[in-house]
């Protein structure tokens, strides 16, 4: 499912519960389509690293939620599920880059989703730095899954620590694309490594800062799973 595909899926599941809270269909005559919508939606959500925000698989758990009391017009139905909607359809909307590969390390491919959750919600600037804190964290579970000291001496000869992310990755780079020919490559893992770093440690954080930094460091991510050669062809 496309980008554009999950985004008209979730305007339906929308649209639908809308229908059904406005009495202008019969929950019994669309659920089945629902879940099943639900579902493919669920799915590309996750394929995406997307918590999944849909509040309901059942039409009648919404019923049972709208017929709590605290909805009782229509508009309120709209206002609540425009609200329910409006921050998950932003983080498919609005992610930043290209769409990312897991890589199959799992605290890795948790934090990559975290940081995306916590920009697309992020207003305030300590939120802002926050996905800049996961972006070291995010850099050091990286480095713990490819650094062997033993094979990958750090480049000044400073033992690395188990969260100095920037050492223990610039000796892995400087080992695996060792040679002339890997020359350029090195200098784009650095540059990329330098600038996820840069961004991580900048005080006064933005929505550009954050979004630049998500950008930087799972694009050190990506770099270092073709090293290690998790995208080769199976």
């Amino acid at each position: 499912m496309t980008d554009a595909e999950l985004i008209t899926a979730l305007d339906k599941i929308k649209a639908t519960m809308i229908s059904v809270a406005t009495t202008e269909r019969k929950i019994q005559t669309v659920e089945s389509q629902f879940i099943a919508l639900h579902d493919e939606a669920d799915a590309a959500l996750q394929a995406r690293g997307i918590e999944n925000g849909l509040p309901y698989r059942s039409l009648w758990d919404w019923y049972g939620r709208w017929s709590q009391g605290d909805l009782p017009t229509y508009q309120s139905r709209r206002a609540f599920l425009n609200d329910s909607f409006d921050t998950l359809l932003k983080r498919v909307r609005g992610k930043p880059g290209r769409e990312y590969e897991p890589t199959g390390w799992a605290r890795v491919d948790r934090t990559v989703a975290e940081m995306k959750n916590q920009l697309a919600a992020a207003k305030a600037e300590e939120q802002f730095q926050n996905v800049g804190l996961l972006g070291r964290e995010l850099l050091i579970s990286t480095a713990q899954q490819v650094f062997d000291a033993s094979k990958h001496p750090t480049l000044d000869g400073v033992a690395a620590s188990k969260t100095d992310a920037k050492r223990m990755l610039e000796a892995y780079i400087a080992v695996e694309l060792g040679g002339g020919a890997n020359e350029f490559v090195r200098k784009h893992a650095k540059a990329s490594l330098d600038l996820a770093i840069q961004l991580q440690h900048r005080r006064t954080a933005t929505f550009r800062d954050a979004a630049l930094c998500v950008e930087a460091t799972t694009s050190v991510v990506s770099l270092i799973a073709i090293i290690a050669g998790l995208r080769d062809p199976i």
